[in-house]
């Protein structure tokens, strides 16, 4: 059998404080202008165009296809050319433009062009067509590019408390969206909504520039690109990297569960629960969940990557299955703050093991895999779940004369038993590493212990120390 075990060879070296910074600066922005995406847009579609669920689904969907396709060929190129910035900086501006040029699109536009009855399909066509160019820029800068700076930038011992911080960014970008700008959407100043979000996404692209060093042990690629475009598709280097599969698998089950209800959250705390003031749970969730997930980092280089994923899993389940009780905003703070901190660590153990499984010199066509099974099959799958189960529940509410569907309750029921199925992948990786250990045992005298257990612990806390 291939080792099925993280690589753990490279030396272990403190991350300073410039790398921190563009970790922090280039994280945060790019999940503000993902959350412009992933979360605001539904909602200025569902306001100003249409109420069907499905084309929501839809635009998710046609996203997520767009930005693993732009990661698979970013992310190859930049490691063909061992150079990271040029992708992030001139992507991140890029991706800056498009989100502002959401605030020209409207049905009156459309209106304008062609016949009154075609005005809301026509803006819907303008809608997923911009924002698959979004997502190409967006996911290449950030997805492919930043994310593979990251592996070259960091080593197995910090990778816990890295991939921590980062998978906090989403909800602290939710919560600084929702705090400062908020009030924009609620006035229908969608325009200055989008404008301020995509200026900011671009000048950090222009700061990036100055901010971002490419690893210095960086060396151009050997080989063909197109064979280094679909190496990570190929049964060969399933057969090579097992571990790395199995736990792009449990990423993709994770995924799935928290896109059935993500895209229609906003919708279902205004429509359903009736909480005009949403912000403040959600804010406080936000908060809560993130410093559980930062306090939680260092534990999972402790403990172990792969050991941490299966408890952090059944918070995130507990806590969903609140959510499907919860009434008011007490219950709501409750259970999301389990179900989102479940869901963080989650998330935080399983892409900082993607990290360890990466092999040499394929940090950037490995975020092509990535994104793969962490956001495409997630967005494509999890949002027509959500929207199955909305449908089928069938609660509207009466908006100016118009029935409006309305999500329910249920997408949380469905997420957790979507998450329960993360026992899956896991189980078979101790099962091949158990298999493994028993024909292939370590030497005597060495510290490569299993993945999961003491031996990995000892060789992470030597790391540590030297460190």
């Amino acid at each position: 059998m291939p080792p099925l075990r993280p690589r753990t060879d490279r030396p272990t070296a403190a991350l300073g404080g410039r790398t921190w910074a563009a970790l922090v600066i280039l994280g945060l922005t790019g999940q503000l202008a993902w959350t412009v995406e992933n979360m605001y847009l539904n909602v200025f579609v569902y306001n100003t165009i249409t109420d069907n669920p499905t084309v929501l689904a839809g635009m998710v969907a046609a996203s997520a296809v767009t930005a693993t396709v732009a990661s698979l060929l970013v992310g190859s190129a930049s490691d063909r050319l061992r150079r990271r910035r040029i992708f992030i900086s001139t992507g991140y501006v890029l991706w800056g433009g498009c989100t502002a040029a959401f605030g020209f699109i409207s049905v009156d536009a459309a209106a304008a062009l062609g016949p009154a009855r075609d005005a809301v399909v026509l803006t819907v066509v303008a809608v997923v067509a911009l924002d698959c160019l979004l997502s190409f820029f967006g996911s290449g800068a950030n997805d492919a590019a930043f994310n593979a700076w990251v592996t070259d930038s960091t080593v197995p011992a910090n990778r816990g408390r890295v991939d921590s911080v980062l998978s906090i960014m989403p909800l602290l970008s939710m919560l600084v969206v929702f705090g400062a700008l908020d009030g924009m959407t609620r006035a229908g100043m969608w325009q200055e909504f989008f404008a301020v979000i995509g200026l900011t996404t671009a000048a950090v692209g222009v700061l990036s520039w100055f901010l971002v060093r490419e690893h210095p042990d960086a060396a151009p690629g050997a080989e063909n690109y197109l064979r280094s475009l679909v190496h990570g598709l190929r049964p060969s280097a399933v057969r090579d990297s097992p571990g790395l599969y199995l736990v792009l698998a449990a990423a993709a089950v994770l995924g799935i569960a928290a896109q059935i209800f993500l895209p229609y959250l906003i919708i279902y705390l205004q429509r359903f629960l009736r909480i005009e003031n949403y912000a403040l749970p959600l804010a406080v969730v936000l908060v809560a969940a993130s410093v559980a997930s930062v306090a939680g980092g260092r534990l999972i280089d402790r403990i172990g990557k792969i050991r941490a994923i299966l408890p952090a899993a059944g918070v995130m389940v507990v806590g969903a299955a609140g959510m499907f009780f919860a009434r008011g905003q007490g219950p709501v703070m409750l259970a999301g703050t389990v179900m989102m901190a479940g869901f963080l660590l989650a998330t935080a153990a399983v892409m900082a093991s993607v990290r360890d499984f990466t092999p040499p010199g394929r940090a950037g066509n490995v975020q092509g895999l990535r994104m793969i099974f962490a956001v495409m099959i997630p967005m494509v799958v999890g949002p027509f779940i959500g929207s199955a189960v909305i449908i089928g529940a069938n609660e509207t509410y009466l908006d100016l004369g118009v029935l409006r569907q309305v999500p329910t309750p249920w997408i949380f029921l469905a997420a957790a038993a979507v998450a329960l199925l993360t026992i899956v992948p896991v189980y078979l990786l101790h099962r091949l590493n158990t298999l493994h250990d028993t024909q292939h045992p370590p030497a005597a005298g060495t510290a490569s212990g299993p993945a999961t257990g003491a031996g990995q612990k000892t060789a992470e806390k030597k790391e540590n120390t030297a460190q």
